[in-house]
């Protein structure tokens, strides 16, 4: 449960996001993850590596007020932060041990429908079916180019 959880919130993190129009949603979605990078400022387990770490991943973020790119980047690199507390045994929650586990697992989530435009259900799902018709059209052309020419073949 301690892995399939994390992938529950990640997902009902971009469902309720969803819910924030445009161009609000990614303006807020960038603030949210500039919180992210200092959530670990508090534990200083890291030394000054932590404060390396927000001043970068605020600048990613702020880059994120204009760019659902930027703002799944950031998350990557939360991803990563968390990993590495993970390992040194420095989790988010000091009295849940796996909770930087949990979260390095939620985030790519989260990432990933940032990375898709963080679009709503109903545009994704949109979005999904148009680039299956795009692929669909693209093989179909391919497919009768790669036929032999009756013409051609003399026969």
């Amino acid at each position: 449960m301690q892995y399939v959880a994390p992938i529950g919130v990640g997902l009902l993190y971009a469902l309720v996001m969803s819910l924030i129009r445009e161009p609000h949603r990614r303006r807020f979605n960038a603030v949210m993850v500039a919180g992210a990078g200092a959530a670990y400022l508090s534990g200083g387990g890291l030394g000054g590596w932590e404060f390396a770490f927000t001043a970068v991943l605020t600048y990613v973020a702020y880059r994120g007020l204009d760019s659902w790119t930027f703002i799944g980047v950031a998350w990557l690199l939360h991803t990563g932060w968390d990993i590495v507390h993970h390992i040194k045994g420095n989790p988010i929650i000091p009295f849940a041990h796996t909770s930087s586990l949990g979260c390095a697992i939620c985030d790519p989530v989260i990432a990933l429908w940032c990375f898709a435009g963080g679009r709503t259900p109903k545009e994704l799902v949109a979005w999904v079916r148009r680039a299956r018709e795009r692929k669909g059209a693209v093989a179909g052309e391919t497919g009768r180019a790669a036929e032999p020419d009756a013409g051609l073949s003399g026969a």
